[in-house]
């Protein structure tokens, strides 16, 4: 079998990054009346391109059957609409947004973002590929065109006279199966003058923390910001500032103009994560063949720990029926009888079935009628939030658990 071609330069892709065999997709939750006896499943094999270092995963399932209806809801995760609130105030008052300027989000989701620029009578628009979650938006009042964006979408937008002072996207480069054709719609649609934000997970942090759950097939890239530079400039994109953030165990949020707009220098952060990534070696190939180890490792902690529970009689349960979850779970071999249940606060995912792994998906109350002895929070970057919401597992003397980068017992 050939290798695959990177997306964004063409090389051929012969460097492994992470091999996680096959799983099924992260956020194909199953119905609890399916009558498979086993979930589709697909290879999930993340490469490093050799020439230009863009990791990434072939796109083995078209991105219309993985995003046209969707199950992820931004606006259940209340530490996610707040992060929007402030990233809504920061750019109003950095960019001088007012009503007569136009605020654009790419994967606008339910409008969990934009509904904080709406709020202040800015001008907005969401383009959002998933009807059922275009709908929750439409429902909020925010205006949203149900369509996968890229540079044919982007130029009819411009016909009918609409650009884009401000263009957002947050955790949208990720999903993109056609890199240079999304961002060259980034291009496209950018008001001269305009500026572009946009926030991913940061390819430093994932390596650094063994982050390998979050590769699933709709991640089809990794970024690194030497990367992003890259493919910006071919596209006619300058990044002009650049901010570390927390969010999904480490992000970036890139700041960029178009090359013939403005000159807004560098920024010393832009200066500083270059430096960072440097020192860590992301210039060269050998950080990224060395990972499979350490994902290894991760899987052979969370095994040991799942039979030392099951030899000693303690039930383990689950917290957050996330899509990371499901490569972590998937790529152990867990099942339900290691794990007996996942509490989750969605609606639009209780009383279905993880896929692959088949654990049952419940709301958080049944936590209290089961009391396990351990927890496992699946969406480790959010364990500040479930284990302050969930302290009453410790009234039983229960406690919480992470697998990624270690397993541990938190305290």
């Amino acid at each position: 079998m050939n290798n695959p071609n990177c997306r964004f330069c063409g090389t051929e892709l012969t460097h492994t990054f992470a091999d996680l065999g096959r799983t099924p997709l992260a956020n194909s939750y199953v119905a609890p009346d399916t009558t498979l006896t086993e979930d589709p499943s697909y290879p999930l094999h993340a490469r490093v391109c050799g020439e230009c270092l863009l990791v990434q995963v072939e796109d083995v399932v078209p991105a219309e059957d993985i995003f046209s209806d969707y199950a992820y809801f931004s606006s259940y995760a209340q530490s996610w609409v707040e992060h929007a609130r402030k990233y809504a105030d920061m750019a109003i008052a950095r960019f001088e947004l007012n009503s007569k300027s136009s605020v654009v989000e790419v994967a606008s989701n339910d409008g969990y973002l934009l509904q904080h620029f709406a709020n202040q009578n800015i001008p907005v628009l969401g383009i959002e590929p998933a009807a059922n979650v275009a709908e929750a938006a439409e429902a909020r009042g925010v205006p949203t065109r149900t369509a996968f964006f890229g540079a044919g979408f982007a130029k009819s937008l411009r016909d009918e006279g609409v650009h884009a002072d401000l263009l957002a996207g947050n955790n949208v480069l990720a999903h993109v199966p056609d890199l240079n054709d999304f961002v060259e719609g980034l291009s496209i649609l950018l008001a001269k003058d305009g500026v572009l934000t946009m926030e991913f997970p940061h390819l430093l942090r994932l390596i650094e923390d063994v982050q390998f759950d979050t590769i699933y097939h709709e991640h089809y890239s990794y970024f690194s910001l030497l990367v992003v530079e890259r493919v910006f400039a071919r596209h006619g994109l300058k990044l002009f500032d650049v901010e570390e953030l927390p969010t999904h165990g480490g992000s970036l949020r890139i700041f960029a103009g178009r090359s013939d707009g403005p000159d807004r220098g560098e920024s010393d952060g832009l200066k500083s994560v270059r430096a960072s990534e440097s020192q860590a070696q992301l210039d060269k190939v050998d950080i990224y063949t060395s990972f499979q180890p350490r994902v290894e490792a991760v899987r052979e902690g969370l095994q040991k720990f799942l039979k030392l529970a099951a030899d000693n009689g303690q039930q383990v349960a689950a917290y957050g029926a996330a899509a990371k979850g499901n490569t972590l779970l998937n790529f152990c071999g867990v099942t339900a009888n290691q794990i007996s249940f996942v509490a989750d606060v969605s609606p639009h995912k209780q009383d279905h079935l993880l896929p692959g792994s088949r654990i049952p998906i419940m709301a958080p109350e049944h936590l209290k009628e089961a009391k396990p002895d351990h927890v496992l929070i699946l969406p480790w970057n959010l364990k500040t939030e479930i284990t302050s919401d969930h302290a009453y597992v410790r009234d039983w003397d229960g406690d919480f658990v992470i697998a990624v980068p270690e397993l541990t017992i938190l305290p």
